[in-house]
């Protein structure tokens, strides 16, 4: 078991944009309450005795329309908490639709930020479905816990886009949602934890996945930095936000409707103009205040933000709220504590009208502010009202409704009062940073027994491999031509004596002793590594000395017994006899087409019997199970990280449809000629050389292609030439997070 104490946490929220100070909340719709929710949370859990050091690792901007400050490589951020940006994909700024493509290769660079700190986390904890695929793979291969927050779901925002939707495909494909709601699946497997900030989420949104598992989701609301959120009576409005607010209105005294929320449809702002803009009596009593975001002009907005401002303004004059609505087009981030305290101060009361609100932060955050609440009847608000009485739930699409519950509301003096006080004493009581890392502690710490770390820093196997600066792997094949004994005369030339410090291993789903054989057969180099029975053994050198770290790791919640119980009566599923397919670590079966569920359905019927594995289906024919953290793309970073060898300077030379999971990220991927239709969706992902050639004449091919003796580069042919990734019809997903072709159905 680790040391409770020093802990090392590893926080991965990906999209959007993050810094230290001056969150530019609302600026688009992935930078929204996630980003602040994380990096309070990080700053909170850094400050604990018994936590040593907490990384968020996020991705790395450089791009002229953003600040520099997202491309710093590591901000401190104190007490031993640190942002650190990942590079992954292109340079630029990319909407999280557009990074599905990258993850693999945030994967390899932040195992080499492991590598070069010399440390590897006790817990890492993830944040909505890209980084938990990112988490999950991670944890998978470090050993450690794994925590998911999803934050928002994909089978829940599916749900809810395609009600009425003409063309459900379009939309599916906009917004990524097959990738997302399987990395969401992928998650919820690998989770040890998975931290939830309502019941609702527990009950409604996770409930609908084939991994749900009740029994390991906890409730934690989210905190509040009660420092920041204060009542007006303890710090005054400063005069800047007072003239933003105020040069909008006639009459300033009047109560103030505040609302804050970033310009998103979602967020359903244009219903609480309409509420307002309906009632005479809020019209000539009440000022509505909109803080929306910054904008310079509504022109250079993106589009979703732009459609918002639109109709708002369309709104505004349509109900000639001009006078009693502000409509600031610039602030400051740390101007939205006054806010708060100016709508507290006017006697006014805070409306969050969203459709779905998996949080409800701006409704602790105006609570904390002394200022009464009504919120959606969705999701945190429920849990957050019931806590601290502080205001109403309200219907958010019911406009008559809400304009009668903001009228009762302003009219009745003394109930506002009474929930301010409410709403400042719920707070303290239920949703303070404190209360939330002492409850998330708990939680973690009894993860802790479950680490079983391999040894990635300090190899103590007697290899050649600390030696070697770069590696090929291949697979093998039985079906070796004479074309390729030339072809394996110059790789056995190139490895054992050709290029300086370059290593060789094997990575197949075979046994070892049929490895061996087929080696000696053909006169392959002796391999540095032997990665076997589809990641489920590795040896090194010629003494074949097992790494019995890699078996330990792959034990971790592998049942065998019940996985072959729960497919016994599955049709067109066989498994095989023939000696050296089956192993402790791998169940081999043979897949009958047209007979058999497809892979998904068979991957579907284990997750709902709570067993996390991985399937492969290969050839058409062969269908394998592994553990969750076994695979040859796993067993392949595995090796490349506990020897120091650069991922992209891996050579992975794949043909079989269990090749795909190391055709992605930073290594440099070849196909043969002759590869199996599962692999077809890796063919454009970047880093991957198609080639012109068959079986080890390929390998040669491809080591030519990347000169991969010398210099290395990427040739045009492997750089995933598509159309710009940005176009949402054009996105490109990982293959290991949507299911891959040739799954036979």
């Amino acid at each position: 078991m680790t040391s409770t104490e020093n802990l090392y946490f590893v926080h991965i929220s990906i999209h959007g944009l993050i810094r230290g100070g001056d969150l530019e909340l609302g600026r688009d719709a992935d930078t929204g309450g996630q980003c602040k929710y994380v990096l309070e949370l990080v700053r909170a859990l850094a400050e604990h005795p018994r936590v040593g050091q907490v990384d968020l690792l996020t991705r790395q901007v450089i791009d002229p329309k953003v600040s520099v400050d997202y491309a710093q490589p590591v901000e401190v951020l104190g007490h031993g908490a640190y942002i650190k940006r990942i590079p992954a994909g292109p340079r630029r700024y990319l909407r999280k639709e557009s990074l599905w493509r990258y993850l693999d290769t945030f994967i390899d660079q932040a195992l080499a930020e492991f590598r070069k700190a010399g440390r590897l986390p006790d817990i890492i904890h993830a944040h909505y479905a890209d980084a938990g695929y990112v988490g999950s793979r991670l944890a998978s291969l470090l050993g450690c816990p794994f925590i998911f927050t999803g934050h928002s779901l994909g089978r829940t925002k599916r749900e809810r886009l395609l009600d009425g939707a003409k063309d459900p495909e379009a939309v599916d494909r906009r917004y990524n949602l097959t990738a997302r709601i399987e990395a969401e699946e992928l998650s919820l497997d690998a989770a040890s934890l998975v931290v939830t900030s309502t019941r609702q989420e527990v009950d409604q949104q996770y409930s609908v996945y084939d991994f749900y598992a009740p029994d390991r989701m906890r409730v934690i609301p989210p905190g509040v930095d009660v420092d920041r959120y204060a009542p007006p009576g303890e710090r005054p409005v400063p005069e800047t936000t007072l003239k933003g607010i105020e040069r909008f209105l006639d009459d300033p005294s009047r109560p103030a409707v505040l609302a804050i929320a970033r310009a998103d449809e979602k967020k359903n702002l244009a219903t609480l103009v309409r509420a307002f803009g309906e009632s005479e009596t809020l019209r000539d009593t009440a000022n509505l205040v909109l803080i929306a975001g910054n904008r310079e002009t509504i022109a250079e907005l993106n589009p979703g933000a732009r459609r918002v401002w639109t109709e708002l303004l369309q709104l505004i004059d349509d109900y000639d709220l001009y006078g009693c609505v502000a409509i600031p087009k610039q602030h400051e981030p740390d101007e939205i504590p006054a806010m708060y305290r100016y709508a507290a101060e006017k006697g006014g009361i805070f409306v969050n009208p969203a459709l779905t609100e998996p949080f409800g932060l701006t409704v602790i955050e105006a609570a904390a502010s002394g200022v009464p609440v009504l919120a959606t009847n969705d999701g945190g608000p429920r849990d957050i009202l019931a806590n601290c009485e502080n205001g109403l739930l309200i219907d958010p699409q019911d406009v008559p409704g809400l304009t009668a519950a903001l009228e009762s509301a302003l009219a009745d003096r003394d109930r506002l009062r009474r929930w301010a006080s409410n709403g400042l004493e719920g707070v303290h009581q239920h949703y303070t940073w404190e209360n939330h890392v002492n409850h998330y502690l708990e939680e973690a710490s009894g993860l802790l027994d479950e680490i079983s770390k391999p040894d990635l820093i300090a190899a103590k196997v007697r290899t050649t491999l600390p030696l070697v600066d770069r590696i090929i792997f291949s697979g093998l094949d039985e079906n070796a031509t004479e074309q390729d004994e030339a072809a394996i005369a110059e790789v056995r030339k190139l490895v054992d004596a050709g290029v300086p410090h370059l290593g060789f291993g094997i990575a197949s789903g075979r046994s070892l002793p049929a490895a061996r054989e087929l080696i000696g057969r053909y006169g392959l180099p002796q391999p540095d590594v032997f990665i076997t029975q589809l990641g489920a053994e590795i040896h090194y050198g010629a003494r074949l000395v097992p790494d019995e770290t890699w078996e330990k790791h792959l034990a971790h919640r592998w049942e065998p017994e019940a996985i072959i119980e729960a497919l016994k009566e599955v049709p067109g599923l066989r498994l095989q006899e023939e000696e050296g397919r089956q192993h402790r670590f791998k169940i081999s079966y043979t897949w009958e087409s047209g007979v058999a569920p497809g892979r998904r359905e068979i991957q579907k019927r284990l997750r709902e019997r709570n067993l996390p594995v991985k399937v492969l289906l290969s050839d058409g024919f062969f269908l394998d199970v592994i553990p969750l953290r076994s695979g040859k793309g796993q067993a392949v970073r595995y090796v490349a990280m506990r020897w120091g060898i650069p991922a992209d300077k891996v050579l992975y030379y794949a043909r079989r449809g269990n090749d795909h999971e190391a055709l992605s990220g930073q290594f440099l991927g070849v196909l043969g000629s002759d590869h199996a239709k599962e692999l077809k969706p890796c063919r454009k992902l970047p880093r991957v050389y198609l080639a012109e050639r068959p079986n080890f004449e390929g390998l040669l091919e491809g080591f030519r292609a990347y000169r991969f003796d010398s210099d290395i580069r990427i040739p045009d042919c492997a750089r995933g030439m598509l159309p710009d990734e940005d176009r949402q019809e054009e996105a490109v997903l990982s293959p290991d997070v949507v299911a891959h072709a040739g799954d036979g159905e």
